[in-house]
């Protein structure tokens, strides 16, 4: 049985149709990235209140929480970001979130990314090990012009750093806007270090994002072989069928359902049970 889940501010900014959409498509999660227009790590303890007690009224839960520790530059101050980490690991633990979405660190234009492993590693160390004693696990996410964009260097990211605590999350589009076949290039290498699945097809061609299964994003194959392989965790909804930037992306409550019929409607052609 899979579970869906969804950045549910690609919805509204509002936080009730956020719910009130989820609820109606029958979602019982949501990756909590920002709500009345405000990130996650910016919203004061008095909202993060109002959050909780919001879910719970539509008996919705957090799957992860959709930060953007690691967006910054490689060369950016990263003792001021590790205290904006300690703010994630709060708001996870208040949320009961089993995750924390992560980025790698964006890499000047053109610099070999081999130049900027050794930073790259200590910072996603630091990361893990200022997770330890907290009932977290750190979620890296491959994207664009980050020291993770290729498949390789996920693995590298995770293998190198070695912790319990840090696995990755899978964005097929996004590999596939940096020129990669996901499930053809990726999925064997990365498979062991798999927790989380995000989901997002996009044309190889063009680098337009489409919903599942309309792209070059491999999304039916790699199913195909998350099912083979006995998998079990989240599969969230990251449309940005209307609209995508750095920090996020918009799709609206009809983009939304269509991208949530597109991937449902996969799941029902491979006979996948979900919730």
């Amino acid at each position: 049985m899979w579970t869906l889940s969804g950045f549910a501010d690609e919805i509204s900014a509002d936080l009730d149709e956020q719910c009130r959409v989820l609820v109606e498509l029958g979602v019982s999660h949501l990756e909590f990235r920002s709500a009345w227009g405000t990130n996650v790590l910016d919203l004061d303890d008095a909202r993060i209140d109002r959050v909780s007690k919001a879910l719970a009224e539509h008996g919705l839960r957090v799957s992860s929480i959709g930060s953007p520790i690691g967006k910054i530059g490689v060369r950016d101050d990263f003792e001021g970001h590790l205290r904006r980490f300690d703010r994630a690991l709060h708001v996870a633990e208040v949320l009961a979130a089993p995750y924390i979405r992560l980025f790698s660190f964006f890499l000047p234009p053109d610099d070999d990314p081999a130049t900027h492993r050794d930073e790259v590693l200590r910072r996603m160390a630091a990361l893990a090990e200022r997770a330890a004693g907290h009932e977290v696990v750190l979620l890296h996410e491959n994207e664009k012009a980050i020291y993770g964009d290729s498949p390789a260097r996920c693995r590298d990211i995770v293998e190198s750093v070695g912790s319990p605590r840090l696995k990755l999350v899978w964005d097929a589009a996004n590999f596939v806007q940096c020129g990669f076949r996901p499930h053809t290039d990726g999925y064997p290498m990365l498979r062991p270090h798999l927790e989380y699945i995000q989901i997002k097809d996009a044309l190889l061609a063009t680098g337009e994002v489409v919903p599942a299964g309309q792209g070059d994003g491999e999304v039916r194959e790699t199913l195909r072989a998350l099912r083979a392989d006995g998998f079990t965790g989240f599969f969230s909804l990251e449309p940005h069928l209307a609209a995508a930037g750095t920090f996020g992306g918009f799709s609206g409550p009809e983009l939304f359902g269509v991208a949530h019929r597109a991937f449902t409607g996969l799941l029902v052609d491979e006979g996948i049970e979900y919730r």
